[in-house]
């Protein structure tokens, strides 16, 4: 690089330069140690789960799943089962498929008809073979039925009045309505309620939560949808992973509230020193 000023030429000096790995980035270094921090405590938790009781927070909704079956069965009528509109591709809608495997299982127990229509065929394949392993791991896959899973339509109120025409029809005497919901919720669960079901409602939809806990005997609200497998199913490994998620949410919150208190002493008192502290979570992502 040369540069003129005048009559005077400057020449820079000539360097070398060539590029080199640059494998690790050290400015997140404290994004790793968080990382394998919170996967070593779940790991710990799911061991501990193994060994020791972990208790778990009652959720009425769920201690009410044995009783809604338990109805349907006495009254010699079919469940009715929904996974929300989504696909495959939302979390709530995996939460509600795991869900399903657990009510279906004790459906077979009970003989009791399960119904399950769909929106998206995606998800009615998973859910058939779901249905059909909790049926085979309750001894009775000659009362499986690969009809209890079944498409309707896409579009989203032909479904609803579909479902519908079932809910009033066939009569079940219990709904389950699991997943994301949006303007179909209170004209699927209004039909329910009119037939006299017990409802039990679970979505992490906000905005459909107060028509769920208008309408149905029991809602799930928000992470008590995900929570639910677990719950359920009280297997060790579950139950460890939703153990060892709540302490790092714990743990994510405490730190929160402790550079809210930093941030607010530093600002009113004009010290350096807590910037130091938050210096340490300013790049966590």
């Amino acid at each position: 690089m040369a540069a003129v000023q005048g009559g005077q030429r400057i020449f820079s000096p000539v360097l070398v330069a060539g590029p080199s790995p640059d494998w690790f980035n050290w400015n997140q270094l404290n994004n790793l140690i968080i990382a394998l921090s919170f996967g070593g405590l779940v790991f710990y938790s799911i061991s501990y789960a193994k060994r020791h009781e972990i208790f778990l927070r009652r959720i009425p909704g769920l201690d009410a799943v044995d009783e809604a079956i338990g109805r349907a069965t006495e009254l010699g009528k079919p469940i009715l089962y929904l996974t929300g509109a989504h696909d495959l591709h939302d979390p709530s809608t995996i939460a509600a498929a795991v869900i399903l495997g657990k009510v279906a299982k004790r459906a077979a127990l009970y003989e009791t008809e399960l119904l399950v229509p769909h929106r998206e065929p995606i998800t009615m394949a998973v859910c058939q073979e779901i249905t059909k392993q909790a049926y085979l791991e309750a001894g009775k896959p000659d009362l499986f039925k690969e009809d209890a899973n079944f498409f309707i339509t896409a579009d989203q109120f032909s479904y609803t009045a579909a479902v519908d025409g079932i809910m009033l029809r066939k009569k079940p005497a219990a709904n389950f309505f699991m997943g994301a919901y949006f303007a179909e919720s209170l004209l699927l669960t209004e039909t329910g309620a009119s037939t006299g079901a017990i409802q039990i409602a679970g979505t992490d939809s906000d905005h459909q939560l107060p028509f769920f806990v208008t309408t149905c005997d029991y809602t799930l609200i928000g992470e008590e949808l995900y929570a639910a497998s677990a719950y359920l199913s009280k297997e060790p490994v579950q139950i460890g992973t939703l153990r060892g998620q709540d302490i790092g949410k714990a743990v994510v919150l405490s730190a929160i509230g402790i550079g809210i208190v930093l941030a607010t002493v530093g600002a009113v008192t004009g010290a350096q020193w807590p910037q130091l502290f938050l210096d340490l979570l300013r790049d966590l992502k």
